[in-house]
C-alpha cells in the first residue's frame, strides 16, 4: 500500500493551547472537541462536500484525561457519569463528525500515523471511499488532512 498516491484537498491544524469549543455529550476532557474542531477546519477548507468521505483517527495516546477520570472514580469505589462510556470509544467523536458534515464513508482508528497514511492509501485505492479525512491528534498536535487519491 505504501507506493499509492495520496493528494491532499485540504489541511488543518488546532494550535494546542487554544481550547476548541465544547460539545454537547462529550465531558470532562479536551480530546473529542479537539479531533471534531480541526475535523471541522479542514472540512471547511476542502473544495467541495463529498459524503463518501472515510474518517480515520490517529491519535498516539488516546483520551487520557478522561482514562485518569474514570479510572480514579474507579479506585475511589464513586460512580462514574454515563457519558464517559460513550466517550471513552475513540470513534464515538468519529460518528458525531459524520453526522454533522453528513459523511457516510468507514470509520477507523488507530495509534501509528504511519498505520493511519496506509489506512487512507487502502481506502482510497479499494474503492470503499472518494475521499480520507486523515485526523492526527499526537505528539501535542491536532492536525487534520483531506485526501484522494491521484496525482499529487
Amino acid at each position: 500500500m505504501t507506493g499509492a498516491t495520496l493528494r491532499v484537498l485540504s489541511s488543518a491544524e488546532w494550535p494546542r493551547d487554544q481550547e476548541p469549543p465544547r460539545i454537547a455529550g462529550f465531558v470532562h476532557s479536551d480530546f473529542n472537541p479537539l479531533v471534531a474542531a480541526v475535523a471541522g477546519r479542514c472540512l471547511e477548507a476542502a473544495p467541495s462536500p463529498e459524503p463518501d468521505t472515510a474518517l480515520v483517527l490517529v491519535s498516539d495516546v488516546g483520551d487520557v484525561d478522561s482514562a485518569v477520570h474514570v479510572a480514579k472514580a474507579v479506585d475511589g469505589g464513586t460512580r462514574v457519569g454515563p457519558l464517559f462510556f460513550f466517550q471513552s470509544v475513540p470513534n464515538a467523536v468519529l460518528g458525531h463528525i459524520a453526522a454533522k458534515w453528513g459523511l457516510s464513508g468507514p470509520v477507523s482508528c488507530l495509534c501509528d500515523a504511519a498505520a493511519g497514511l496506509d489506512a487512507a492509501r487502502g481506502l482510497l485505492s479499494d474503492g470503499d471511499a472518494a475521499r480520507v479525512l486523515l485526523i492526527d491528534v499526537s505528539g501535542g498536535r491536532a492536525t487534520a488532512v483531506l485526501l484522494a487519491g491521484g496525482t499529487p
